[in-house]
Formats: C-alpha cells, structure tokens, sequence
C-alpha cells in the first residue's frame, strides 16, 4: 500500500489485476485501512499503540530501546547551533548534500 500512495494508483492495479487504474471499491478500502493503520503509528517511534496494550493482544515488553548514532544527524544539530536565534533564523532548515 506504500508504493500504491507513493504513486497514487489503486492496489489491484499495482497488482496487474486492474485495466486503465480505475479504484474499485476494494482498492478504496484497502487505501482507507492504510490511512487508518498509518494515523496510528507513532512519529517518533515507529510503532502502534496496540502493540503496548494488554487488553488488545499487545505486549508491554515487546520493545527494548536501542542507542545509535548518526553522523549525518550529528551533523544537521551542529550546523542548527549556528543559525542566529530571533527573525534571521526563522524557516532556516539545514539538510545534507554530497558536495560537487
């Protein structure tokens, strides 16, 4: 369902079942089960607040936390500590580019 929102076609056509990319009603349902599914996936974790509840099959422990470290995201929070507080440094973003 991904790759059917990233290149906005129906399922059955992404699945060679559906001529001329029309949206069945099946097509609709699994594109309104996606959106739903995805509204509940956290943004800052990844996961679905039932895979934590007890009460709906989930498990409290299924998860441990994991450090890691990312060179690349190291870099953008240095580069952000340089942008000036107040009206200069406003809808200022820092991103990565490979250098020419």
């Amino acid at each position: 369902m991904e790759l059917c929102e990233t290149y906005r076609i129906p399922h059955s056509q992404l699945m060679g079942a559906s001529a001329g990319g029309r949206w069945t009603a099946l097509d609709r349902a699994k594109a309104a089960a996606w959106a739903a599914w995805k509204a509940d996936v956290c943004d800052g974790c990844g996961t679905r607040s039932a895979e934590w509840d007890e009460q709906q099959g989930g498990d409290r422990f299924a998860y441990v936390a994991q450090t890691s470290r990312c060179l690349g995201c190291e870099l953008i929070e240095q580069e952000q500590e340089q942008v000036p507080d107040g009206a200069e440094g406003r809808g200022v973003r820092i991103g990565l580019i490979k250098p020419s």
